[in-house]
């Protein structure tokens, strides 16, 4: 799904109308879609305050709260203007309320807002006040209603956008905008729906509604995409005639003393995943604790390099003959490099020689991104699939910046290193992106933070790895749909435990969950944020 800017929103508003749809139907669809929402979402709601501007926005509202009357909800409209402002379609669709029971009131200054009382006496509240042609900062009597509605104690459903925030923004945060229990925007996501937390939480819904617009008028030049859209890879069911070999065979590489747990948990996910094989490739003195995380694994034990008073340690330069190589990477679709490698010279200088010698799909992760500090030039992807996983601290490691560097321009530095080495670059944190060599940015939108646990990297690399042994021929799209399905079953997790409980491997128990889910419920709606009631 692609995003748009509120100028490309606009524009593909106005080339639907010249492709022959009425603007005023789209406006009837949206409202349409706002109702239908509001009764499915809250059904207990019965009365309903609907907040309207003068602009579309508050077009949109009207049609909302003559349908939400017409299936029998006691309705009100605040048009914060007077009735003589509105103009074209947003004109009509307000004078139309006037054939139904729907009370309208008219508020131009604090003192007739006050006298109102309205937000103490509503279940519901629909805020249809500013759209995304909105631009900071709220003024006047915005802020008033903004400060009632936060005193307020019923839900709030926002008309494509809460009040205050701008379509365009990257901020996870906006104190200043109104709050929001649930949004509702049409046709496309915008930056803002994707980068900012708009309900306050990642529980809370934001859905997209199709309202009529073709798709080949809906036209993006930022290349930015919402990730979930790419499960669609996934959602085909296998054929009855399968077989293991069909769906690859993942070797993951990695583990020190010590670290057992990390390529255990990595292949863990690649197997819950979907891969026909999965082998682990550790020091051989860890390779009984990585094998008993499930019976289904097969192992490789790796010549290690023992430390001093230990009994193992990392892998050692051993492992980098020309035979060994040829052992471990036979038969093999696809390496998963570095889930509780070390920095140890001996172990970085194994990782750099594995991505050189390799040429099927790799996914380089935790220590194998360690091992290209200052050293980006080796990092090449031109010959076969490369995906690395960085958090923040690993990307600024590798580019030399600080972290707060990083995560002040991500989508532009994670663009510009994915099409410099020609990676597909997942940068990991509130919104990770997904940065192909194509100048294409996807942006996820599941997950939370109950995934801020040790071992969650480890479960994702696993993850991209299975995804790619099985779809080798669609790799931007099976690492878009490994990063979303990582964090949908996160966010199952979190629903049936708690964020403070949730472990790493408690998302692989729910990756089930995560492959039935269908984004796109049975009234048309596409949820890009929260899980479906």
């Amino acid at each position: 799904m692609k995003v748009l800017t509120a100028a490309e929103m606009a524009a593909t508003d106005r080339r639907t109308v010249q492709a022959g749809i009425v603007s005023a139907t789209l406006m009837e669809n949206a409202g349409c879609a706002v109702a239908r929402f509001a009764l499915r979402q809250y059904p207990q709601a019965q009365s309903i305050l609907v907040v309207c501007g003068k602009g579309n926005n508050g077009g949109d509202g009207s049609v909302a709260a003559r349908l939400l009357a017409a299936a029998g909800k006691s309705v009100t409209v605040l048009l914060l203007a007077e009735a003589s402002a509105l103009q074209g379609d947003a004109a009509a669709m307000f004078a139309a309320l006037n054939a139904t029971p729907v009370e309208i009131v008219c508020a131009t200054d604090e003192a007739s807002l006050a006298a109102t009382g309205l937000f103490d006496c509503c279940d519901l509240v629909i805020d249809a006040m500013f759209g995304t042609g909105f631009k900071p900062p709220l003024r006047g009597l915005a802020i008033t209603v903004r400060d009632r509605l936060a005193a307020c104690s019923a839900s709030v459903v926002a008309v494509d956008l809460p009040s205050g925030w701008d379509a365009d923004a990257t901020e996870e945060k906006n104190v200043e905008a109104f709050r929001a229990d649930t949004v509702v925007t049409f046709t496309a996501p915008k930056p803002a729906h994707l980068f900012g937390n708009l309900t306050g939480s990642t529980s809370k819904p934001v859905v997209v509604a199709e309202i009529g617009s073709p798709e080949t008028d809906v036209i993006s030049e930022t290349q930015l995409f919402w990730a979930g859209s790419a499960k669609a890879v996934a959602e085909k069911p296998r054929e009855v005639n399968s077989n293991k070999g069909r769906f690859g065979h993942v070797l993951v590489v990695g583990g020190a003393l010590g670290k057992a747990g990390a390529p255990a948990m990595a292949s863990l996910a690649s197997l819950r995943t979907g891969a026909g094989l999965v082998t682990a490739g550790v020091p051989e003195s860890i390779v009984s604790a990585v094998a008993a995380v499930t019976p289904e694994l097969m192992t490789i034990p790796l010549d290690e390099r023992k430390h001093t008073g230990t009994v193992g340690g990392t892998l050692s330069r051993r492992n980098m003959s020309r035979e060994r190589m040829i052992t471990l990477l036979d038969r093999k679709t696809v390496v998963a490099l570095g889930p509780g490698l070390s920095t140890e010279p001996d172990a970085a200088m194994f990782a750099r020689v594995l991505v050189e010698k390799t040429r099927m799909p790799l996914v380089l992760d935790a220590d194998g991104l360690n091992a290209f500090a200052g050293q980006t030039q080796l990092l090449n992807g031109r010959e076969r699939v490369l995906v690395l996983t960085p958090h923040p601290g690993e990307m600024a490691r590798l580019l030399g910046l600080t972290v707060q560097a990083v995560e002040a321009d991500r989508v532009n530095i994670a663009r510009a290193f994915a099409m410099k080495h020609h990676v597909i670059l997942v940068l990991k944190g509130w919104r990770t992106l997904i940065a192909h060599p194509s100048g294409r940015v996807a942006v996820n939108t599941s997950g939370n933070p109950a995934m801020a646990k040790g071992g969650s990297g480890d479960i994702l690399t696993g993850i991209v790895a299975a995804m790619l042994a099985q779809y080798p021929e669609r790799a931007a799209e099976a690492v878009e749909a490994a990063v979303y399905l990582h964090g949908l079953a996160a966010d199952f997790a979190a629903r049936a435990q708690d964020e403070h409980t949730v472990l790493a491997t408690d998302t692989v128990a729910h990756l089930s969950d995560a492959f039935r889910y269908r984004m796109k419920d049975e009234d048309g709606f596409t949820w890009i944020c929260g899980l479906r009631t």
